[in-house]
């Protein structure tokens, strides 16, 4: 307790020795200690300020980084790939690629504008590069491009891809000194469009062939009514009886005809309908196919044109709608007497590994060029406008093959006649 006590008049005794002896000394530790404390509350200002700026500078960075994840989703979404352009130099250097990998070519950091053009099509590539100049020089500001990519890896092979770019900054007289841009591929676009085409392009075609088959349609009915009531007209006047007989011929060839137009007409409207319905039954292909001849050798003059069977069987059981096998059947055998004037035709058929039957017709007619082989299985098609015929039988005859399970086509020759073929499983 004493020592408690004298340390404290000890301190109290040199404060008031400080105070008393040294004024001075005094004023300037008071002095010092208010500075300090003014230094003190000016960095605790300082500090909270700064503290403000470094929050609103962090807050502003998580921005700009969720802004560059947004940014990088946006390319991947739209598979883009983003470059940079420096125009006076001509280089370019991409700074982000998302096109999922289907671009071949490895682009190294600034690569001359020149060795990218030679990238493409030759097609292309003269364009590309005066609409790129252009930009370059300032003569546009912007630059939208659709081009074909040479394959790197495979010879021949091309993709598209299309290419968006525009001036970012210019220098105090105008010309670019910053070009950005976006690329993408767009062969997905580009097929998707050729199928637009083609399918317009079709439509067109079958809206000007019902047209043309509106207009023939008139004069094909006509045609055989006209004669048949022409040649009624005749058999009361006609007394010699060879003369009855061939009017009476006439009137029946004539009937044919007219059936068979009606015919064409009835079977494509069930098509139409989609009444497909088979109704399957065991039969004799042989002896449907010689019903079928007996029936055509009425139609052909035996002194120009012979008409011959070549069946390899005396019997062929298959399992199919026989309806509509004397229908494709017969469609092909009056395709063959339409073009054949004279030389032969000849029906047959054939078995293919034990569970197919390929039937054809063989005509020696005046054939089939290369690029009307497809054609002529379409509706309305007629490759020779002079030839009466409605331009069904072929098309009626391929809905008929599909939908028997089988396949049609034809081998032909202009010149040198022409084999429509049909493959058709036995069961």
């Amino acid at each position: 307790m004493y020592f408690c006590a004298g340390n404290y008049s000890l301190m109290a005794g040199l404060f008031l020795y400080t105070y008393v002896g040294n004024s001075f000394m005094a004023y300037a530790i008071w002095g010092l200690g208010g500075v300090a404390a003014i230094l003190l509350f000016a960095l605790i200002f300082i500090q909270r300020r700064t503290g403000k700026r470094l929050k609103g500078e962090l807050a502003e960075l998580a921005k700009i980084r969720q802004g560059n994840v947004e940014y990088e989703f946006i390319l991947k979404a739209m598979k883009l790939s983003t470059w940079q352009m420096d125009p006076r130099r001509r280089m370019i250097t991409f700074s982000n690629d998302f096109r999922g990998g289907q671009d071949d070519h490895i682009i190294p950091p600034d690569s001359s504008i020149d060795s990218l053009v030679d990238y493409l099509a030759s097609s292309d590539a003269q364009r590309v590069r005066t609409a790129m100049d252009d930009l370059c020089e300032g003569r546009t500001s912007y630059y939208h491009q659709q081009y074909r990519v040479k394959s790197a890896n495979v010879k021949g092979l091309t993709y598209w891809e299309e290419s968006y770019a525009t001036i970012a900054d210019r220098d105090v007289d105008g010309n670019p000194v910053k070009i950005v841009g976006t690329t993408m591929f767009i062969n997905d676009r580009k097929e998707m469009e050729a199928a637009l085409i083609a399918a317009r392009n079709k439509a067109e075609e079958s809206d000007r062939l019902k047209t043309a088959f509106l207009a023939n349609m008139g004069h094909e009915i006509r045609t055989p009514l006209n004669a048949i009531v022409g040649f009624a007209d005749l058999l009361p006047v006609v007394e010699n009886e060879e003369d009855r007989n061939q009017l009476i011929r006439e009137i029946q060839n004539n009937n044919q005809k007219l059936l068979r137009i009606i015919d064409g007409l009835v079977s494509m409207s069930k098509i139409e309908a989609e009444a497909k319905n088979l109704v399957k039954s065991q039969t004799n292909l042989v002896e449907v196919l010689s019903e079928i001849t007996q029936t055509y050798m009425q139609m052909v003059d035996s002194q120009t044109v012979v008409l011959a069977t070549q069946f390899p069987y005396t019997e062929l059981m298959m399992t199919t709608d026989v309806a509509k096998l004397r229908e494709l059947v017969d469609h092909l055998m009056q395709n063959a007497v339409k073009f054949t004037l004279k030389g032969s035709i000849t029906l047959g058929f054939e078995l293919i590994d034990g569970e197919h039957v390929r039937i054809w017709v063989k005509d020696t007619g005046k054939g089939i060029a290369e690029a009307d082989k497809e054609r002529i299985f379409e509706r309305f098609v007629k490759v020779d406008e002079y030839i009466p015929g409605t331009g069904l039988g072929l098309s009626v005859a391929k809905s008929h093959a599909a939908s028997l399970g089988g396949t049609i086509g034809v081998d032909s020759r202009p010149g040198e006649g022409s084999t429509f073929w049909v493959v058709l499983p036995l069961t």
